[in-house]
């Protein structure tokens, strides 16, 4: 029997609740990784999300070098009430004094448009992680942050954020990861379990690796730019079997694709999925995994193929 994913969750401890599959922007303004793109289409993709009922936005001050932040905040309309807007803060090399935070923050308002962002996240462990922890905590009691997030933090980064942030009185929200049906160390190191247990909503960004789990690539067609040195030929020939079973399942629930089929997969293991789009189409498939989830037998079936190949 098909299940149905929630209407909404709430992001850690809070009162703010979001679309179980949200969209993210990386691809907005990244030509580097993602090649290039239209402007008229990413404003069809993110009209078409929020029509469609995504009520949860990422983007991260990196993004396109501030590219990303700046076509969301100059979409037009009345959407800034009704959508959880996430940004993040990016621990450069030279950042390395404690008021490099805020000013790095007011960039990204600006960009965005914005008085206070909804969820401002620490982007990578790299450097100085309590240092910018502290700052992250010193944004939420300024009102410049509603919630406190971190990206890509293993366990032990994770627990140090959630308790200097507790000691405070403020609770870590999220932790956004690398998380699909091709990468999830994150299970097996115990990340999941941590989270789950200190109560931060897990984020789980490329939940279609890269869009290797959509079908599109191939051994014979691979990815272009940086994608086609990160996923080999022999890498694209492995989960050729997985990618039968998405679409094998997805049939099963009215044609649903292999994309839709993955990204309901992060979400029945308990995260907010943030799948990327960048044109009407593909926002239109995100859409698409609304309102409809797998079995627990499916899930236990793209677990088994899953272990094959990682």
């Amino acid at each position: 029997m098909t299940q149905k994913l929630p209407d909404s969750i709430t992001l850690g401890s809070s009162d703010v609740r979001v679309s179980p599959v949200g969209m993210g922007a990386w691809s907005w303004g990244d030509r580097l990784t993602w090649g290039g793109y239209s402007v008229d289409d990413v404003r069809a993709a993110f009209d078409t999300a929020i029509d469609g009922g995504i009520t949860f936005l990422d983007t991260a001050e990196v993004y396109g070098m501030g590219m990303s932040e700046k076509l969301i905040g100059a979409m037009p309309g009345d959407w800034r009430s009704t959508i959880t807007l996430a940004t993040k803060f990016f621990p450069f090399p030279w950042r390395v004094f404690k008021g490099q935070f805020p000013r790095a923050l007011r960039g990204s308002l600006k960009r965005l448009r914005l008085e206070r962002v909804d969820l401002y996240q620490i982007h990578w462990p790299f450097s100085a992680s309590e240092q910018w922890v502290g700052a992250l905590g010193d944004a939420v009691e300024a009102g410049k942050v509603k919630l406190a997030g971190v990206s890509n933090f293993d366990v032990d980064q994770t627990r140090a954020a959630h308790d200097l942030l507790k000691a405070r009185g403020i609770p870590l929200a999220s932790n956004q990861i690398n998380y699909s049906l091709i990468y999830r160390k994150w299970e097996k190191n115990g990340l999941l379990d941590v989270c789950r247990e200190l109560g931060v909503t897990v984020i789980a960004y490329s939940p279609i690796g890269m869009g290797m789990l959509s079908g599109k690539y191939t051994p014979e067609n691979p990815p272009p730019g940086i994608r086609r040195r990160r996923y080999s030929a022999d890498m694209l020939a492995k989960i050729q079997p997985l990618i039968a079973l998405l679409r094998e399942i997805g049939q099963g629930h009215s044609g649903k694709t292999s994309t839709q089929v993955a990204i309901n997969w992060t979400v029945a293991k308990g995260t907010l999925s943030i799948p990327g789009a960048r044109n009407q189409k593909q926002a239109e498939e995100i859409v698409g995994t609304l309102g409809w989830g797998l079995t627990p037998e499916e899930v236990a079936a793209l677990d088994a193929a899953s272990d094959k190949i990682i």
